[in-house]
């Protein structure tokens, strides 16, 4: 009995290690987020790597979709 618990043990503790790293699926995380990913399908008025359009975007969605006040109305 002492013998399978060990055993049922050590499997669950080895069971971690074979875990595969995440991530981000080639995003790289030091580039800003103005820079772009190059797909084509992008909100009308932003160009990538434009940080001032990104900016009104954000911007605009936040007072659209966030803003309680505006809900209210």
């Amino acid at each position: 009995m002492k013998q399978l618990l060990l055993m049922a043990a050590s499997v669950a503790l080895l069971s971690a290690c074979g875990d595969k790293p995440q991530s981000a699926g080639g995003v790289k995380s030091d580039a800003a987020p103005y820079t772009g990913t190059g797909k084509a399908y992008v909100e009308k008025g932003w160009k990538e790597g434009d940080k001032v359009s990104w900016e009104s975007q954000l911007k605009a969605r936040g007072m659209n979709t966030q803003n309680e006040y505006s809900k209210s109305n």
